[in-house]
Parts: C-alpha cells; sequence; structure tokens
C-alpha cells in the first residue's frame, strides 16, 4: 500500500521539477498572480472588491508565500508541484481503496502523473494543482463515507469540498459527481444521503458570497466564447477514453469494477455541466475541470490492470510478462516525452511576458513613451516593474495597485492623445498581427495617432506579442 501511494507522488514530483521555471519564462495569467501576490494586503483587498475575486484566496495564499519566501518562479510554481504529487499519491490510495488492490492504485496513480494535462499545470503559477488535489482528497475520503460514517468525517469531507471552492468555484462540480455516484449505488442508504445532501447545502450556503460576488464581476470571463472544434475533439476523446475504460471493466468484472461508477461521474459529469451552462454564457475551460483526469485516471488504471491480467493468461513466464510490462512503459514513455519536453518551454504557453518585457525595455532605451494597446497587455511589464524605467506609460492615469484593478486605469482618449503629441519615441506593446482590433475610443485615439504622426522604426514579433519602436521624425540610432 505504501508502495503504491508513494511511488506515483515520487514520479508527480520528479515531472514536477524537471524544467519547473520554464528557461525562465512566466506568461500572462501566471503574471497576474505574482504582481497581485506582492501587493499589499490592503491593495488585494481593495482589487478583489471588483475583480478577480474568483482567485482572491490563491493570491492570499501566494502573498502569504512571498513573504516568506521570495523565490522568484519556484515560490510561483511549487505549490502547483507539490500539488500534483499529492494528487497523484490520493488517487492511488483511493484506488487501492475502492478495489482492495495496490497495483490498481499504482497504475492509476502513475497514470495521473504521466497525464500532459496534468504535468503542464503541475508546472503553472495558478490555483488549479491546488483545486485539482483537495477534489483528490475530497473523493478519497468521499468513497470511505459508508453507512456508518460519524457526522465529523462528513463535516470533514464538506470543509475540503468548500477549500476547493473557494480556491475556485467551480471545483464545487465535484459534488455533482460524488452525489450522482451515491445516487447510483444500490448499497448507499438513506441515512448517507441525507448526510450529503446536508453536506451538499452547507457548501454551498458557505460558497454562497463568493459566488454572488463573483457573478458581479462575470465580464472578466467574457472572454470566453466557447470550445472551438479542436477542444470539442479533445472533449470528445477524453469522454470516450473514459466511457471504453467503464465498458471493459464491465465486461471484465472483478474487483477493479468498483472503480466505475464514482470514476466516470468524476470525470464527465463536470466537464458536462460546464458545457451545459453554455445556454447562458459559455464558461467552458478545460483546466476549470483539471481535476476530472482525478476520475479518468481511475478508470485508465483499473482497466489497464484487468487487461494486463488477460494478457498475462496470454503470455507464459514470469519473464516474459516482465519484459512485456517493460517494454509497454518504454513505449509510453517515448510517446510522452516529446509532449512533455515541448511544454517546458516558453512556447508551450499563449505568450512569453518575460521575453516580451525584455525586449520592450531594450527598445525603450532610447524612448520617452510606452503604450500599450489593448490597455490589458500592460500585464506583460507588471512583474518587471523595472524593465521600462526610462520610458513614461504615456496612457496611464491611475496605476493598477493604487486604482484597485489588474492593469490599471487609463486617461480619457483626448488625454491620451495630447499626451502622444507631446512624446517623441514611443514603444508600443500589441497583440500580434491577425488578431481582432478592440473598438473602445481609447484605443482606436491610439492607432489613429500613431498611424497619422509615427513611423515605425523598428518590429519585434515574439511568442504571444509584438513590440514596435515608433518616432515621430527620425529613429533613433538601433539598440544592441
Amino acid at each position: 500500500m505504501v508502495a503504491a501511494v508513494a511511488g506515483p507522488a515520487l514520479v508527480a514530483s520528479a515531472l514536477g521539477l524537471w524544467g519547473v521555471t520554464r528557461q525562465g519564462s512566466m506568461w500572462r495569467d501566471e503574471s497576474v498572480t505574482y504582481q497581485v501576490a506582492h501587493r499589499s494586503l490592503p491593495e488585494i483587498v481593495a482589487l478583489l472588491r471588483d475583480a478577480d475575486a474568483v482567485h482572491g484566496l490563491h493570491y492570499l495564499l501566494m502573498h502569504v508565500l512571498f513573504g516568506v519566501w521570495e523565490g522568484g518562479l519556484l515560490t510561483l510554481r511549487l505549490p502547483s508541484v507539490a500539488a500534483v504529487a499529492v494528487a497523484a499519491g490520493l488517487v492511488a490510495a483511493t484506488g487501492v481503496r475502492l478495489t482492495g488492490r495496490p497495483a490498481v492504485g499504482l497504475t492509476a496513480g502513475l497514470w495521473f502523473a504521466v497525464t500532459p494535462e496534468v504535468q503542464m499545470y503541475a508546472q503553472e503559477g495558478r490555483s488549479y494543482a491546488l483545486v485539482c488535489a483537495l477534489v483528490a482528497l475530497a473523493t478519497w475520503q468521499f468513497t470511505g463515507l459508508g453507512a456508518d460514517a460519524t457526522p465529523g468525517r462528513w463535516s470533514r469531507y464538506g470543509a475540503v469540498v468548500l477549500a476547493a471552492s473557494l480556491l475556485h468555484e467551480f471545483a464545487v462540480l465535484a459534488l455533482l459527481a460524488h452525489g450522482a455516484a451515491l445516487l447510483s449505488s444500490p448499497a448507499a442508504t438513506s441515512r448517507a444521503r441525507r448526510c450529503f445532501a446536508v453536506t451538499a447545502v452547507a457548501v454551498a450556503v458557505a460558497l454562497a458570497p463568493l459566488a454572488v460576488v463573483s457573478a458581479a464581476q462575470s465580464g472578466q470571463v467574457s472572454w470566453i466564447s466557447g470550445p472551438s472544434a479542436r477542444e470539442w475533439c479533445e472533449i470528445a476523446g477524453f469522454t470516450a477514453l473514459a466511457l471504453v475504460c467503464g465498458w471493459f471493466l464491465v465486461r471484465r468484472g472483478g474487483s477493479a469494477a468498483a472503480v466505475r461508477v464514482p470514476a466516470l461521474a468524476l470525470a464527465l459529469l463536470p466537464t458536462a455541466a460546464l458545457l451545459a451552462a453554455a445556454v447562458h454564457e459559455p464558461v467552458y475551460v478545460d483546466r476549470y475541470v483539471l481535476y476530472s483526469h482525478v476520475g479518468l485516471a481511475l478508470l485508465g488504471g483499473a482497466a489497464l490492470v484487468r487487461a494486463a491480467e488477460g494478457a498475462g493468461r496470454v503470455v507464459r513466464g514470469r519473464g516474459a510478462r516482465a519484459a512485456a510490462a517493460g517494454a509497454a512503459g518504454l513505449v509510453c514513455a517515448a510517446a510522452l516525452l516529446p509532449v512533455s519536453a515541448q511544454m517546458r518551454t516558453p512556447d508551450s504557453r499563449k505568450d512569453d511576458v518575460t521575453a516580451i518585457a525584455a525586449e520592450a525595455g531594450r527598445l525603450s532605451a532610447g524612448a520617452d513613451a510606452v503604450l500599450f494597446t489593448p490597455a490589458r497587455r500592460r500585464e506583460w511589464v507588471l512583474s518587471y516593474p523595472g524593465s521600462l524605467a526610462s520610458a513614461r506609460d504615456v496612457a496611464l492615469a491611475e496605476s493598477p495597485a493604487a486604482s484597485g484593478t489588474l492593469q490599471g486605469v487609463e486617461a480619457a482618449p483626448a488625454e491620451i492623445g495630447r499626451r502622444l503629441a507631446r512624446s517623441r519615441v514611443v514603444v508600443v506593446l500589441s497583440d500580434p498581427g491577425g488578431q481582432p482590433l478592440d473598438t473602445t475610443p481609447a484605443e482606436r485615439v491610439k492607432r489613429q495617432v500613431l498611424a497619422r504622426d509615427f513611423v515605425v522604426c523598428a518590429r519585434t514579433e515574439l511568442k504571444g506579442g509584438r513590440v514596435t519602436l515608433h518616432a515621430r521624425t527620425v529613429c533613433p540610432p538601433p539598440v544592441r
């Protein structure tokens, strides 16, 4: 049992530490965590009143951690590494608890640890790995809540679900999965169902204040447009794999089949709920239900063990079976290695704020102004406040920290135009070519003045962003 749990946790730890700094890079979402965590407590509280309340608990946690150790990217990401390691161990423990077989737990835990998406968020300075670990813990607790479970055990289960939901509200959908598993279990007693209902209501009531505040901030998820064609394919593949594993377990029978109902519910129902919510407003993003991989890993681990047992009756001899298992492991490792290596590079994320800030700093050596278009791209330099020390943020009226916002408050369009008119050389940070242009009055003024009064002197295309040097008349000498 100890080896079955410790093995996946150690593998997940090793994978999480491999290339954890991602070549010293950071992307925009992580930059938000970094710069908000470095604000004072009053400034964080002021921000959460109007924005990002859904991530508030994580920001406060990271504020404390950075106060203890200013370790840069390591402080930012090591909590996620530890969380995924814990989650892998809990997946294994849940597999053992459901089936009584360490082999199922070990295989399920390893499946979870090597899953590419899990590896990705193990190295992300956001809350998703922590949420996943808490849901894995809640699932382990839930599978041990028999007919004689005490109110204290139900309370502890509810507290863990609430903690996960306070880190990210959509973790509450794990209750939907657990409830469905309980209702479909013929062994569930009426007392267990009543206890679950009371626990679920208590969690919902405790979560309600955060839900009300974040609902008022729903404009922050207006960028979600629903799954793309590629994402629909990924959802379909994930669902098909879960269903095939579930079908295989029913067909083969045995103790491994005990994981089928709770694991299928956790793998499929939270995603289905987010997709169904699109009738009102699109809210599905795969990382919001990262914990669905806990369910898939349990299904996959149990199915692999049953398949190996069937193969063992065909492959004769202990040595031959060991060789076959080793060969299968090598094939899986070879298939996963290119993907795993790529996600440890800056190109694996939407942008590279480190490279963008460095290039902006280089080009701004001879500039007197910097401009962000759209304004939200100011995030690219907020985690590197010294990169543009010599250039004035020409559109900014109030800083992010002072205004209690994520990217600050900009001046009125006319004032932005006047400030640009007084500028000689401007560094512009913008989206790459081909992206839709914001049509707000301020953004239109920025583009109009640049096109009318400035010439392009230099332009650098980077991952997810563009840095352009504009001059009013004569371009400054090239910066090396």
